[in-house]
């Protein structure tokens, strides 16, 4: 029996290390600073720094023409980069002015945001979701319905993971501060998938994640505007000058810094290209009547290019996850954090989709790397699912 090689359209969760990401790591175990610490006075410490540092200066200039290399802060992850901004940032606002103890945090964010809300309360802090329109964005007039003088942080995310609709962060985060509030994205999916800046944006604070690009699972940094307050969450050093304790995992971060440094200069290119082979499958998947983008008519919402998010009339999301599966196609329902939940999405229901029809969805993703083939093999498994 011929092994059937299965083709990763999963990129949403974790991408493969891209081969600069792989060789900068390789680089860094040969030479003379592997495991160095890059807070030590000697001479190989002292190096480490140099390195640590251009890797930051890398990452900035990544976000933004104007970036900063000391607004950035390397962290754990996209999860730690999250909660850094959600608690830190809210806890920030209040030491500055004690009335803002309200946070609003939209409706269909990650769960690295939404798990973090009840420690947010039990810390005396109000917060209210932001409910997104039946397209998966959320609006300005939702947004301001809700902003009063005693906001202390609204966070919004960049794109989301599971239908990748691009939300009108710059817009927002305009409102928020009309109101005198902070505001975080969470760009972990969209970071170098769609060309932005951090200034254009407007945001005070940005996560990001490496293996969303093609770096390493266990490393991601948060972009933090200067002079933005912000509170650590973990304490027991002074690394990245005090606001993240912990000695850097340079090994990790030098992949980041390299994948980064990759994509960037092709980001808009690569985007164009991605997103007319995201418009093919649509179109192809679409023309079934059981089979429906979440977000309603796709070509009229602004998307990630490489998620595809559909639900399926008259199956559920595990029975079509094993199936593709055993055709050699690896898709997941939404977010990778939730797959052992057996309830619909909360971004799906929050759209206004029936729980009977949100328990169908797939989520197809992928990026730059993808084989334009595999996609359409991919579709006609699917459609010959169905029947």
């Amino acid at each position: 029996m011929t092994e059937i090689t299965p083709v990763n359209l999963d990129y949403a969760a974790s991408t493969p290390m891209r081969p600069e990401a792989r060789a900068a790591q390789a680089a860094y175990d040969a030479s003379d600073i592997a495991g160095a610490n890059p807070n030590s006075l000697h001479t190989l410490g002292r190096k480490t720094a140099l390195e640590l540092e251009r890797c930051r200066r890398t990452v900035a200039r990544t976000l933004g023409t104007r970036v900063r290399a000391s607004e950035v802060i390397f962290t754990g992850g996209g999860t730690e980069s999250n909660h850094l901004a959600l608690a830190g940032m809210s806890e920030g606002a209040r030491e500055h002015d004690r009335a803002r103890t309200r946070v609003l945090v939209s409706a269909i964010e990650h769960d690295s945001m939404l798990d973090n809300l009840p420690a947010l309360r039990a810390e005396g802090f109000t917060v209210e979701l932001l409910q997104p329109n039946p397209q998966g964005i959320v609006d300005i007039q939702e947004l301001e319905a809700h902003l009063t003088p005693d906001v202390a942080l609204v966070s919004v995310m960049l794109a989301n993971n599971e239908t990748g609709v691009v939300q009108p962060i710059a817009e927002l985060a305009a409102a928020a501060h009309r109101a005198g509030a902070l505001f975080h994205t969470d760009a972990i999916q969209g970071y170098l998938h769609i060309p932005f800046d951090v200034n254009e944006l407007g945001v005070d604070a940005l996560s990001l994640a490496g293996h969303k690009i093609g770096g390493p699972v266990g490393t991601g940094a948060l972009y933090l505007r200067s002079r933005t307050p912000l509170r650590p969450q973990i304490l027991g050093g002074g690394q990245e000058s005090g606001r993240r304790a912990g000695t850097q995992d340079v090994r990790t971060i030098v992949a980041l810094a390299a994948a980064a440094e990759a994509l960037h200069p092709h980001v808009a290119e690569d985007a164009a290209r991605i997103r007319a082979l995201a418009d093919r499958l649509y179109e192809r998947l679409c023309v079934h009547p059981a089979i429906h983008a979440t977000m309603g008519d796709w070509n009229r919402v602004e998307r990630l290019p490489g998620i595809v998010s559909v639900t399926v009339d008259g199956h559920d999301t595990e029975e079509l996850v094993l199936k593709l599966d055993a055709a050699g196609f690896e898709v997941s329902g939404g977010s990778a954090c939730s797959s052992a939940s057996l309830d619909a999405s909360h971004v799906l229901t929050a759209m206004g989709i029936a729980r009977e029809r949100a328990l169908g969805a797939l989520r197809i993703s992928f990026d730059d790397r993808v084989d334009p083939k595999d996609l359409d093999r991919f579709a006609d498994t699917l459609l010959n699912l169905m029947g």
